[in-house]
């Protein structure tokens, strides 16, 4: 069994490999997968399986606990690992460190459904969000749309962008940290939205036609990042059906209250990778990633 370390995946891993890794797998067999959440007070230990023809299978373990973020000394809120599981002998073959994999696999399965739905000629980008996550989605998009050339970045404790910011600088980008989010949003032909709100961030009146909205930090019911109004503007997909319809508050929340049905969700990345679509310019498109582990165990495969 090997162990696959932070260090590891960095040197082996590119934007390219994990986007066409993704690719791929999306052409074949939609994945067996379950979670199983288990809560004490504010320590939650998350599970998520999956069993995925042609990769074998792999399991997710974590362990999140928000008040390490406020101890004397911060640590990380979760820990995890994610298990691979070797189709023929049903052995563990690896483990790979569950943060960094998560950083990769995330940002790639956004930067899929961008290149996907977004326009071409897109050259603003907009990023909600300050953490790791965030910093990969920027570097994911701008691998995919390299027409961005102008980054927008707007976070509620704007002192925390200044790494970003200065890094992206670094490499010639044009960027600017915002504190009107909703003229950021009026100006933006995609944005990326990683955060842990339970209240909208990216209201449909601002949103310009022709605008790509990708959805990442609402993965719990109670958690929202964009209005009903957007997603009745919206052409919405998910990365997959059966991770985000029912657990995901972007979707599950209009859903309950009658906005969107499930058949009103154009497609997911199965349907995409098969048949593309015909983008008219004026389309806005909504796109939510919530994961799932046949995401992970496509991008871990790829690098193994």
């Amino acid at each position: 069994m090997r162990l696959i370390s932070t260090a590891d995946i960095r040197e082996k891993m590119t934007w390219e490999k994990a986007v066409t890794a993704l690719f791929r797998g999306h052409q074949g067999t939609r994945p067996k997968v379950q979670d199983i959440l288990l809560e004490d007070g504010p320590f939650s230990l998350f599970g998520r399986g999956v069993i995925l023809p042609g990769y074998g299978a792999g399991l997710k373990v974590a362990s999140i606990y928000p008040p390490n973020s406020s101890r004397a000394v911060p640590t990380p809120m979760e820990h995890s690992i994610f298990a691979v599981i070797d189709e023929n002998s049903k052995q563990i073959v690896a483990i790979f460190d569950g943060p960094e994999l998560t950083r990769w696999k995330t940002a790639a399965d956004s930067a899929l459904g961008s290149r996907l739905l977004s326009r071409e000629d897109s050259e603003t980008l907009l990023m909600i969000g300050a953490g790791p996550i965030a910093s990969a989605l920027v570097d994911a998009h701008l691998h995919v749309r390299p027409n961005l050339k102008r980054i927008l970045l707007w976070n509620r404790t704007e002192a925390r962008l200044k790494g970003i910011c200065q890094r992206l600088h670094d490499l010639g980008y044009k960027v600017e940290i915002i504190t009107d989010l909703n003229a950021g949003v009026a100006q933006a032909d995609v944005i990326s939205s990683a955060t842990a709100s339970c209240n909208p961030l990216i209201f449909g009146e601002y949103v310009r036609p022709g605008c790509h909205v990708d959805l990442v930090g609402g993965f719990t019911p109670d958690m929202r990042e964009a209005n009903n109004d957007l997603v009745l503007k919206s052409k919405v997909y998910v990365n997959c059906r059966s991770t985000t319809i029912e657990h995901a508050g972007d979707i599950s929340e209009p859903i309950a209250q009658g906005v969107l049905s499930a058949t009103d969700i154009c497609g997911d990345l199965f349907d995409l990778v098969k048949s593309p679509i015909n983008r008219r310019p004026q389309d806005i498109t909504l796109y939510k990633n919530a994961g799932g582990a046949h995401i992970d165990l496509t991008v871990s495969s790829a690098l193994l």
